[in-house]
C-alpha cells in the first residue's frame, strides 16, 4: 500500500484503487501515525493532534475507540496498527509514505544541486514536487508546526529545482512560475532573486529592477527591513550588466551501470578524435543520452553538457549554452551595442577555447541547434560538438552514429548462453535492482527472451519492463506485453516526463512529425516486418512524391529504419501507430490493401520458384514472410475466404521449400475452419491445397476431398499452383493400379501441361518413383534421368535435388554405392544452395539408408544421427521419425534390441498420420518392431543365439 498525507489523507492499494478510510477524525489519526511511520507515537501526542485544546471526557478511551475503527478500515491481515505500552505504532515502511519520500528526494536534489549535477537535481526535485496533492496534513487541524515544516520544505525544494533549471538554461519557461511564487510568497527573497536573474538573462533588465523595487518596498512595509545582502548583490549585477559566475557544468552523474554499447562507444570515441560534429541518432529510449555521457566522460579535456529537452522555444538554445558555460548575456550593455545577440557572446567566449560541447535532445529545436552549431564550429577551431537527436542536424561534415535496440539473442541460441547479449544483461541487472537475487535461468530464459525481443532491445522499454517485476512474475510481464503501453506505464519519477512511460517516449517523437509524416507513419503500421518502397507506396496509396518526402522525414526522425532496402518500424512504434490508424478510421481499408498487395506478390513469387531465379525469390519471400503470414491471419480473422485460401495456395510451394510444413499446416487448418467441410465454388484448387497442407500437420482430413481417384483426373486445366500435383501424390500415394495407372495418369498430365517443362518433369519424376516402388530399377532410372534433365532445363534446384536423391537410391539398389554416394552429395549441395535444412535432413537420411544397405553401420549411424538433428531443428516430424527408424535398424543389426525397440517406439510419436508418406513410415516401423519382437523371443528361448538381420 501507498499512503498520502501531502494533501488529503489517502490509502492506495497496489493496483491503484483507493481504500476508504472513514471520516475526518479517522483520517487525522492515520496521518499522525504516518508522520511517524514505523515508530511509536505517544498516546498524549495523538490525543493532542486529534482534539487540540478540547479533548473529550475519557480521552484515552476515545483514542482507543478511534484506533479500533482505524484497524477495521485497514486490511486486517496486515495488522498495521500496533499497541505498545508507550502508545501506538503504524507498522509500515516509511518509503510507502509520501512525506518521507518527499523529504528524501528533496535532500537528494539539494545534494545534486550542490554538486553541480543540474539535470539530475531538476529531475529529482520535480519528482518530489509531484508528490504533493494539496496542503500538507490537510485532515489534521491540530498539527500546525508539522504542516508548516513540510510547507517550508516544499517551497525550498521548488526554489532548488528552479535553481537547477536556471543552470540548464530554461529561462523563458520559468518566468510565469516565478511570478506566481513571488505573488504567493512576497517575502521570500530567494524566489525574488531568481526572478530577477531570469528576467535579466532574457534581456529584460528593466523588469528585473522593478522586481527589486517591489521587494524593497514590501520588506520595508511588512517587516521594516532592507533587502538581504544576496538580493542586493543581484540588483547590483543587473545594474552593471555583469554575469553571475555559475558553477561549472559537469556531466550528469549516473545512478546505474552502463550496459552494452561497447562497439558504439568505441565508434563515438573514434569519430570524436577525427570529426568536429558527431550526432547520435535513433528512436526514443535507445539510450542516446547515456551513450553521449559515457563517451564524453572518456573524451578527455574540458566538457560541457547542455540539456535542451526542457526548452519550448528554439530561440532559447543560445541562452542554454551560455548557462552551461557559466556565462550570461550582457544585460544593460545591450542598448550600447544595438543588435547584440547571445550567439555573439558565445562566439566570443569559444573563440580560443578547447572544449567538447554535448548538446542533448536536439530533435524538437533541431533547426535552431543546427544554426547555432554551424556558427560556433566555424568560429572556434578547437570546439567539438557531440549531439543527441532523433534526426540529424543536417550540417556538412556531420558524422552520424545511429542507435537502435541492444543486441538480442537469435532464435537458436541456447538459454544458458543468452547472457552474452546486451539486452538480456540489461534486463537482468535492472531486474535484480527490484528483485534482489534475480538471475536469468533455464526456467525463466524464454520469458526474458520474449520480453527483450518484443521490445526490440530498446533500453528504456527493457528497464520499464524490469521495474514491473516488483509486482509481477517475469512470465506475466512477457504475456502482458501485448498491451505494452498500459504495462510499461510506471517508470522512474526522477526521469524527465518524456521518459517515464513507454507511451510518452513515442508521443514525444510523434509530436515532432508533420501531417504527411503522421499519415504515412500510421499507414505503415499495417506492415509486419517492414516494407519495401514499392510496397509502402502501393499499400499506403500516397502519391510518389509525397511518399518519398514523408519516408525521408520518418527515416531522418528515427521513426522508421532503412535497412537492406526495407523500411522497418520498431514494434513499439508500430503498436503506437496502429492505434493512430484505428483512430483515423483507416484500419480496415489499409488491411485490405495490404492483403491484396501480398496476395499478388505471393502468386508472382510462386511462379518464379520453379525457374532459374528460384533462390532470389526464396530470399524475397523470406524477407516478406511476416507480412505474408500476417495478411493470411488477418484475412482469415476477417472472414475473407477467397483471399485467405488464395494465400495458402500461393504459399504452398514456399512452405515446402523452406521446411515450414508445421506452420503452414496450422495456417491452412485455420482457413479450413473458415471454408467448412464442403468444397466452395470457384475455390476448388485452393480448398484442396488447404486440405493437403493441413493434413501434413495432422489437422485436416484427406477424406474431405471426396473420391480416392487421383486429383489430376478431375482437372480440365493446369492448376495455378502446380505444386498441388506433388502434394496430392505424396499425400495419397501412387494409383492403386500400379505403373499402368501411372502411365495413364501421365498421358492425361501431358495433355494438360503441353510444353510446360517443369510440370512434365514433375510428372516424369512421379512415374520414376512409382517404378521404384515396384522394383523396376532400370525403367525408374530412365524416367528419373528424363525428369532431372527437365528440372535442370527449367532451372529448378529443388526438383533436381529430389530427383538426384531418387537416382541415388536406384543406384544403391542396383549395387553401385559409389555412384549413389556421388548423386547424394550433388543433391546435398543443391539443398545447401536452397538453404533448406529439412531437405538436407532428407538427403542425409537417404544416404544413411544406402550405407545401411551396404553394411557400413558406423557411417549409416552417423548419417541417421545428423539427419535426426537437422530434422528436429527444422521441425519436420516425418523425417524425425524416419531418422529414428534408421537408428533403430542400426541398433537392431548390432544386436542391441532394447535400444532398437526404444527408438522405434519414439519414432511412432507424431507426424505419421493423415498422409501417404507418414503412413508408409509407420508401416516400416511396425515391421521392424515385429522383427525385434521375434528376435527377443528367439533370444529368450535360445540363449546366445544372435538376432537375425533378415529384412533389415
Amino acid at each position: 500500500m501507498r499512503f498520502r498525507v501531502l494533501g488529503p489523507t489517502r490509502v492506495l492499494l497496489a493496483d491503484g484503487r483507493e481504500l476508504p478510510v472513514g471520516g475526518p477524525r479517522l483520517r487525522a489519526l492515520l496521518a499522525l501515525l504516518l508522520l511517524n511511520a514505523g515508530r511509536i507515537v505517544p498516546a498524549e501526542r495523538l490525543i493532542d493532534g486529534l482534539y487540540g485544546e478540547h479533548p473529550p471526557r475519557g480521552p484515552a478511551n476515545a483514542l482507543q475507540s478511534q484506533v479500533s475503527r482505524l484497524r477495521q478500515a485497514l486490511p486486517a491481515e496486515d495488522a498495521l496498527v500496533e499497541f505498545h505500552q508507550a502508545g501506538y505504532r503504524l507498522a509500515v515502511d516509511p518509503e510507502d509514505v509520501d512525506a518521507y519520500r518527499f523529504e528524501r528526494l528533496a535532500e537528494s536534489g539539494r545534494r545534486a544541486l550542490a554538486a553541480g549535477d543540474w539535470s539530475h537535481a531538476a529531475a529529482v526535485l520535480r519528482e518530489a514536487s509531484e508528490l504533493w496533492h494539496g496542503p500538507a496534513l490537510a485532515d489534521v487541524l491540530n498539527a500546525p508546526a508539522q504542516a508548516a515544516r513540510l510547507d517550508e520544505l516544499r517551497l525550498a525544494a521548488v526554489e532548488d529545482r528552479i535553481e537547477a533549471e536556471l543552470a540548464l538554461g530554461g529561462h523563458s519557461a520559468l518566468v510565469a512560475e516565478l511570478r506566481e511564487l513571488v505573488v504567493a510568497h512576497p517575502l521570500r527573497e530567494r524566489a525574488r532573486g531568481q526572478l530577477m536573474r531570469v528576467l535579466s538573462g532574457l534581456g529584460r533588465p528593466a523588469e528585473a529592477l522593478a522586481e527589486f523595487e517591489d521587494a524593497r518596498r514590501t520588506l520595508a512595509e511588512q517587516l521594516g527591513v532592507d533587502p538581504s545582502v544576496e538580493l542586493a548583490a543581484i540588483h547590483l549585477a543587473v545594474l552593471r550588466g555583469e554575469e553571475r559566475p555559475a558553477t561549472e557544468q559537469a556531466l550528469p552523474s549516473q545512478l546505474t551501470t552502463f550496459v552494452g554499447r561497447e562497439e558504439e562507444l568505441k565508434r563515438v570515441g573514434d569519430l570524436l578524435s577525427e570529426r568536429r560534429l558527431v550526432t547520435l541518432t535513433g528512436p526514443g529510449g535507445a539510450g542516446k543520452t547515456r551513450l553521449a555521457i559515457e563517451a564524453a566522460g572518456r573524451a578527455g579535456g574540458e566538457v560541457r553538457f547542455v540539456e535542451l529537452a526542457g526548452l519550448t522555444d528554439g530561440s532559447d538554445v543560445p541562452q542554454a549554452v551560455l548557462s552551461a558555460l557559466g556565462l550570461r548575456d550582457a544585460g544593460l550593455r545591450a542598448p550600447a551595442e544595438h543588435g547584440r545577440h547571445p550567439t555573439d557572446r558565445l562566439v566570443e567566449a569559444l573563440a580560443q577555447r578547447r572544449l567538447l560541447l554535448v548538446l542533448d535532445n536536439c530533435e524538437h529545436v533541431v533547426a535552431d541547434v543546427a544554426r547555432l552549431a554551424a556558427r560556433m564550429l566555424s568560429a572556434s577551431p578547437s570546439l567539438r560538438v557531440l549531439a543527441t537527436s532523433r534526426e540529424p542536424l543536417g550540417l556538412a561534415g556531420e558524422a552520424l552514429c545511429p542507435l537502435s535496440g541492444l543486441t538480442v539473442p537469435p532464435p537458436d541460441v541456447p538459454a544458458l548462453a543468452v547472457d552474452d547479449y546486451a539486452a538480456v544483461r540489461l534486463f537482468a541487472q535492472r531486474a535484480a535492482d527490484v528483485v534482489p537475487g534475480f538471475a536469468v535461468t533455464s526456467a525463466n530464459a524464454e520469458a526474458v527472451l520474449c520480453i527483450c525481443r518484443t521490445l526490440d532491445g530498446l533500453p528504456l522499454a527493457i528497464e520499464l519492463a524490469a521495474a514491473r517485476l516488483r509486482a509481477l512474475p517475469v512470465a506475466e510481464v512477457a504475456v502482458r506485453l501485448d498491451d505494452r503501453f498500459r504495462l510499461l506505464s510506471v517508470g522512474s519519477r526522477a526521469a524527465p516526463p518524456r521518459h517515464r512511460t513507454l507511451r510518452a517516449v513515442v508521443e514525444w517523437s510523434w509530436d515532432l512529425l508533420d501531417d504527411d509524416e503522421r499519415r504515412l507513419a500510421r499507414r505503415l503500421a499495417v506492415f509486419a516486418g517492414g516494407a519495401t518502397l514499392e510496397a509502402a507506396g502501393r499499400v499506403s496509396g500516397l502519391p510518389t512524391a509525397e511518399l518519398v518526402d514523408a519516408l525521408t522525414g520518418l527515416a531522418d526522425k528515427s521513426f522508421v529504419e532503412l535497412t537492406g532496402g526495407r523500411y522497418r518500424m520498431l514494434e513499439t512504434v508500430r503498436a503506437f501507430c496502429a492505434e493512430r490508424l484505428a483512430e483515423a478510421g483507416e484500419a480496415d481499408q489499409l488491411r485490405r490493401a495490404h492483403t491484396a498487395y501480398f496476395l499478388e506478390f505471393a502468386w508472382t513469387a510462386s511462379d518464379h520458384l520453379r525457374g532459374p531465379d528460384q533462390v532470389r525469390w526464396l530470399r524475397r519471400l523470406d524477407a516478406e514472410r511476416d507480412n505474408l503470414h500476417t495478411a493470411l491471419r488477418r484475412a482469415t480473422a476477417a472472414g475473407d475466404t477467397a483471399e485467405a485460401a488464395g494465400l495458402v495456395a500461393a504459399l504452398s510451394f514456399y512452405w515446402w521449400l523452406r521446411g515450414m510444413r508445421g506452420e503452414g499446416a496450422r495456417l491452412a487448418a485455420a482457413v479450413l475452419d473458415l471454408l467448412g467441410t464442403e468444397e466452395p465454388q470457384e475455390l476448388g484448387e485452393e480448398y484442396a491445397l488447404c486440405v493437403y497442407n493441413a493434413s501434413l500437420g495432422g489437422f485436416g482430413q484427406l477424406s474431405s476431398l471426396g473420391s480416392e481417384q487421383p486429383l489430376l483426373y478431375g482437372l480440365d486445366r493446369l492448376p495455378r499452383q502446380p505444386f498441388l500435383l506433388y502434394l496430392s501424390g505424396i499425400s495419397n500415394g501412387p494409383p492403386a493400379g500400379g505403373v499402368e495407372d501411372v502411365d495413364d495418369l501421365m498421358r492425361h498430365l501431358r495433355r494438360l501441361a503441353g510444353p510446360d517443362v517443369w510440370i512434365n518433369a514433375l510428372g516424369t519424376m512421379g512415374l520414376g518413383s512409382a517404378q521404384m516402388s515396384t522394383g523396376q530399377w532400370e525403367q525408374a532410372r530412365a524416367s528419373l534421368v528424363v525428369a532431372l534433365d527437365g528440372f535442370r532445363s527449367a532451372g529448378d534446384r529443388w526438383g533436381s535435388m529430389i530427383t538426384l536423391g531418387a537416382l541415388g537410391e536406384v543406384a544403391a539398389w542396383q549395387g553401385d554405392p559409389d555412384t549413389a554416394s556421388d548423386l547424394l552429395d550433388e543433391a546435398m549441395d543443391l539443398a545447401e544452395q536452397l538453404g533448406s535444412v529439412v531437405d538436407r535432413a532428407d538427403m542425409m537420411r537417404t544416404r544413411g539408408e544406402i550405407r545401411l544397405r551396404a553394411g557400413d553401420l558406423v557411417a549409416a549411424h552417423n548419417d541417421f544421427t545428423d539427419a535426426l538433428h537437422l530434422a528436429q531443428r527444422s521441425g519436420a516430424p516425418e523425417f524425425v521419425s524416419a531418422s529414428r527408424l534408421g537408428l533403430a535398424r542400426v541398433a537392431q543389426l548390432r544386436g542391441d534390441l532394447a535400444e532398437a525397440r526404444r527408438l522405434c517406439e519414439a519414432a511412432l510419436v507424431g507426424g505419421l498420420t493423415g498422409w501417404y508418406v507418414g503412413e508408409a513410415t509407420r508401416t516400416e516401423i511396425m515391421l521392424v518392431l515385429a522383427q525385434i519382437a521375434e528376435a527377443e523371443q528367439t533370444a529368450a528361448t535360445v540363449p546366445g543365439q544372435p538376432p537375425s538381420a533378415d529384412g533389415a
